[in-house]
C-alpha cells in the first residue's frame, strides 16, 4: 500500500514533536543521562514485550553493525546530549542547531549510501532549513546560550545523522521493529552509567514529571522510532531526514494548544516554511514524455 510509508512518517513527526512537550516537565526534575535511561527502559520494555507476542527472533548477523551503531550514536549519545544541551542554550537556539541533522543526514547518505541528492530535495530542504532558522530566532529573544550548549547541540546533530545513516543498511537485512528494538536495548545498555541517578531522582520527582518519561519511552520512541524505521526502509535517508523538518512547525501548534503560548508572526511564518520545504522535498518531478 503506497499510502503506509508517508502515514508511518507521519506518525513519526507527530509523536516527535509532542516530546518536546513532555520533555519540558521531565527534564526539569531529571538530569540528562537519568531522563535518557529512563526513557530507553520503557521504550525497550514495550518493544521487548511486542517482540515476545510476536515471537520476532534475533537479526541476522549482517544487520548488527547497523543496530550497534544506530544504537549508541542515536539511541544513547543523541538522547544524552541533547538532555543536556536544552540545559545549555534556549529551545530556539537547540532547534535550529539541531536542524542541521537532516542536511547531514542528507550528505552521508549520498556519500555514504549512494543516494542521490534530486533538486526538489535539496530546494525544499534549504525552504525548511530557513524555517527553522525563523521559528529558532523567534524563541531566542529571551533565552540564554553558552559555548557548551551550541556544542552540545551539534554533536547531538551528528549523532542523530549517523545514527540514521547507520541504521538504513540494517534494514535491508531485517525488519523496523527488530532495528528499533534492537537499537533501543543498546542504547539502553550504554546508557545503564545513569543507573543510580535515575532511582535517586524517580524517589523524589513529582508523579507528572515521571509520567512524561514513560510517555516519552513508550511513544516518541517506542512506537515512533518503529514507524520511522519502516518509512526509511522504504525511502532514501535524505527524503525521511527532510521529512523532520515539520517537526517545528508541529511543535509551535502544540505549544499553543497545549500550553497556551501564544507564537509570534516570525514562528508562524518560519512553521509554514518549515512545511512548504517538506511538501517539496516529498515532491517528485513529473517525467518527460519519450518521443
Amino acid at each position: 500500500m503506497s499510502w503506509l510509508p508517508p502515514a508511518a512518517a507521519g506518525v513519526t513527526v507527530l509523536l516527535w514533536a509532542s516530546a518536546f512537550v513532555s520533555i519540558r516537565s521531565a527534564g526539569a526534575v531529571y538530569s540528562p543521562g537519568a531522563l535518557a535511561l529512563g526513557r530507553l527502559l520503557a521504550g525497550t520494555l514495550v518493544l521487548g514485550a511486542v517482540c515476545a507476542v510476536r515471537r520476532v527472533g534475533l537479526p541476522p548477523r549482517a544487520a548488527w553493525p547497523g543496530i550497534l551503531v544506530s544504537g549508541l550514536l542515536w539511541f544513547g549519545a543523541y538522547m544524552v546530549v541533547l538532555n543536556w544541551a536544552e540545559r545549555e542554550v534556549d529551545a530556539g537556539t537547540a532547534a535550529m542547531l539541531v536542524n542541521i541533522g537532516p542536511i547531514l543526514i542528507a550528505l552521508l547518505g549520498a556519500g555514504l549510501l549512494g543516494e542521490k541528492l534530486p533538486p526538489r530535495l535539496l530546494a525544499g530542504m534549504a525552504v525548511s532549513f530557513a524555517g527553522a532558522v525563523a521559528v529558532g530566532l523567534s524563541m531566542s529573544g529571551e533565552g540564554h546560550a553558552s559555548a557548551l550548549g551550541v556544542v552540545l547541540c551539534l554533536l547531538a546533530a551528528v549523532a542523530y545523522a549517523g545514527g540514521v545513516v547507520a541504521q538504513k543498511p540494517a534494514l535491508a537485512h531485517a525488519g523496523a521493529l527488530q532495528v528499533t528494538a534492537f537499537g533501543c536495548l543498546v542504547g539502553t545498555v550504554a546508557c545503564l552509567p545513569f543507573a543510580g541517578q535515575l532511582i535517586h531522582e524517580a524517589s523524589s520527582a513529582p508523579v507528572g514529571a515521571t509520567l512524561n518519561m514513560v510517555y516519552l519511552g513508550v511513544f516518541p520512541t517506542a512506537l515512533a522510532f518503529t514507524t520511522w524505521a519502516y518509512a526509511l526502509a522504504r525511502t532514501t535517508a535524505g527524503r525521511m531526514g527532510a521529512t523532520t523538518y515539520a517537526v517545528p512547525a508541529l511543535v509551535v501548534l502544540m505549544s499553543w494548544l497545549l500550553l497556551d503560548e501564544v507564537p509570534a508572526l516570525l514562528t508562524l511564518g518560519g512553521g509554514a516554511l518549515c512545511l512548504a520545504g517538506v511538501a517539496v522535498s516529498r515532491s517528485r518531478s513529473r517525467a518527460r514524455p519519450s518521443r
